[in-house]
């Protein structure tokens, strides 16, 4: 029997119905499109609720359009929100589901990563895990046809990430980081703290994120690693808190989306 690892926050952290969730996803990536002048070779997206979140991964996604066509295959990097663990998570499935259908796993390349230093099979890291499947619903608007390589990063050595993404690189992938930035800060400490993070990544001192700036620090600093060695420039997209999307800024979350081409 195929194993097929189903959505576990559809109807929560974003609708569960197909022709709502379309809906949802046609207003986010068709509210202020972002434009870019060469493909994308990776985005830091965030992953809350749609409702806070949603508008600002939608930046991120936009700036795929133009180059739908040449994505087949699409790493996506999300942080453990529920299970503590080092290093990095395979899942064994062989389909991820979401309301808009089913996403193969590309198993080969899932093989490929068998055996490198920090990465092992970790199902348990995937199976209420929200920060990977939020962004699954993006993908599948935005592209055509693409196998998705699932990884789950735990406390993770920045090298280790940075070897798992080089050898699953290639001119057909993508690279998505799904990542908040600072939590629970008030309005304006939260926008101060979230704009010295993105100046981070902006100049790419991968060491200097912790996991207090993003969620995502540690698949964070893998891929800004990886950037500087393929010679990447990465770009800021719009940087955003939950006080901007959905009112309350006493205590709020803040979002950034970026590209890296």
């Amino acid at each position: 029997m195929m194993h097929v690892k189903t959505p576990v926050v559809a109807g929560l952290f974003y609708p569960g119905g197909k022709a709502e969730l379309r809906a949802a996803l046609n207003t986010y990536l068709h509210a202020g499109v972002a434009t870019s002048v060469s493909r994308p070779h990776a985005l830091i997206a965030p992953h809350a609720g749609y409702q806070y979140s949603g508008p600002i991964a939608g930046r991120a996604y936009a700036t795929l359009a133009p180059w739908a066509d040449e994505i087949r295959r699409v790493v996506v990097l999300a942080p453990s929100h529920r299970v503590a663990f080092s290093g990095i998570a395979t899942s064994s499935a062989e389909l991820f589901q979401t309301p808009l259908g089913d996403i193969p796993v590309d198993i080969e390349a899932v093989q490929r990563l068998t055996g490198q230093p920090g990465v092992m099979e970790f199902d348990d890291a995937f199976a209420q895990e929200h920060a990977l499947e939020v962004q699954l619903p993006f993908l599948q608007t935005v592209l055509q046809e693409f196998k998705l390589v699932p990884l789950i990063v735990g406390d993770a050595d920045s090298a280790d990430v940075a070897a798992a993404l080089e050898t699953l690189w290639g001119p057909d992938t993508l690279i998505v980081v799904s990542s908040d930035l600072s939590h629970y800060l008030d309005y304006h400490s939260c926008q101060q703290r979230d704009r010295s993070t993105s100046a981070l990544i902006e100049d790419m001192r991968a060491e200097e994120i912790g996991p207090y700036d993003a969620c995502g620090a540690y698949p964070i600093r893998g891929l800004l690693q990886m950037a500087r060695q393929h010679g990447w420039k990465v770009r800021t997209l719009v940087l955003r808190n939950s006080g901007d999307t959905a009112g309350d800024r006493s205590r709020v979350v803040g979002y950034g989306a970026y590209e890296f081409y």
